[in-house]
């Protein structure tokens, strides 16, 4: 099996890459993680990307940049160093300069706690608790300049409960998130899509 070279960015707990790098190793999930970049130095997914063996493991400092432009462009050279061909983004807490997005147009995506275009930004699963909703979920969309704005890819549904909290409810999102994110890689790297207007159309 043929692992397309992918990086991956994260900021936080890194469960979404763990598990990528798991059905990666089990080849579930044609992909190799060759860069994983963070933009904190304590980031638990620094240290899940190291025990795993990933080749070029960064912590990059926005403090050391003079903006978000300058920092971005570190980010992007250090993947095309990499020769990566995907970027994931897994829990990344950073919104990126319209010029990163350009670099690989179409070949970033992301993961969100909601079922958008509902709920976006910070905490989909608190949003859609407090709002009343009666069904959360997660979507795996492309990104674009606009914050959780891009085409959807893949979308999951969770029921919400009657004593559910923010936490129970973002615990089993995250678990539909584990499922359906390498699940929408594989047929990425696989298949790959079109666009038509923001309709997502598989090639498979």
């Amino acid at each position: 099996m043929i692992h397309q070279p992918i990086a991956v960015m994260a900021s936080g707990h890194g469960t979404n890459l763990a598990v990528l790098l798991e059905q990666s190793s089990k080849d579930q999930c044609p992909v190799e993680v060759r860069v994983v970049i963070s933009n904190k130095f304590d980031a638990p997914a620094l240290r899940i990307a190291r025990d795993a063996g990933v080749p070029t493991v960064l912590f990059i400092n926005p403090k050391e940049y003079p903006n978000r432009i300058a920092f971005d462009k570190a980010c992007a050279q250090a993947i095309k160093d990499a020769g990566c061909q995907w970027v994931v983004l897994a829990g990344y807490m950073r919104i990126l300069s319209s010029e990163f997005v350009k670099s690989f147009e179409n070949q970033l995506i992301n993961i969100h706690p909601s079922l958008l275009p509902a709920f976006a930004g910070a905490d989909g699963a608190g949003d859609a608790l407090a709002y009343g909703a009666k069904v959360a979920g997660c979507t795996v969309h492309v990104v674009n300049e606009e914050v959780d704005g891009g085409p959807i890819l893949a979308q999951a549904v969770v029921p919400v409960l009657n004593d559910d909290t923010r936490d129970s409810l973002h615990a089993r999102i995250q678990l539909e998130e584990y499922k359906l994110y390498p699940e929408t890689i594989r047929r990425l790297v696989e298949h790959g899509y079109r666009l038509d207007g923001r309709r997502v159309i598989w090639n498979d």
